[in-house]
C-alpha cells in the first residue's frame, strides 16, 4: 500500500471515519488516494496528515465565519448546533459568506437572549 493510502486510513481511523473532516478535506483525502495531487496538494495532504495525528485538527469554520461548520451532507452547525442547511455552491461562494455572516448574527442575538440558537429560531421562526 502507498504511503498516501497509509496516510488516508489513518487519518479516516482519528477522524471518525472521515465524518470529523470538512468537505474539502475528505476531497483532499480522496484525491491523494487516487494519485490526483500536483505538489501544492501533497503538501496540503502532508499538513492534514500531521494535524490530525498530533490530535490539532480542527474543521475549519464555514466562510471563515468563527464557529459556524459545516458537514458532507451540507448541514450547517453553530458552535456543534444544527441551525441550517445549504446544498450546491453556497458554501463556497460571495453569496454564501454574506449568508453565514447573517447565521452568525442571528445566532448572537439568540444567545444573547439566553437561548440556543436552533434552525427553529435561526431559520424557520426567526423574528427580529
Amino acid at each position: 500500500m502507498t504511503t498516501a493510502c497509509n496516510q488516508a486510513c489513518e487519518i479516516l481511523e482519528r477522524t471518525n471515519d472521515g465524518n470529523d473532516l470538512a468537505p474539502e478535506h475528505l476531497k483532499l483525502l480522496e484525491m491523494a488516494v487516487n494519485g490526483r495531487l500536483n505538489d501544492k496538494g501533497i503538501g496540503l495532504f502532508d499538513e492534514l496528515h500531521t494535524s490530525v495525528v498530533e490530535g490539532k485538527y480542527q474543521k475549519p469554520w464555514l466562510q471563515g465565519v468563527e464557529h459556524l461548520t459545516r458537514d458532507h451532507e451540507g448541514y450547517v452547525y453553530w458552535k456543534g448546533e444544527h441551525i441550517e442547511h445549504w446544498s450546491g455552491d453556497l458554501a463556497y461562494s460571495a453569496k454564501g459568506r454574506i449568508e453565514a455572516l447573517e447565521l452568525a448574527r442571528r445566532c448572537g442575538v439568540v444567545e444573547g437572549r439566553g437561548e440556543t440558537p436552533s434552525v427553529v429560531n435561526i431559520v424557520w421562526g426567526w423574528k427580529e
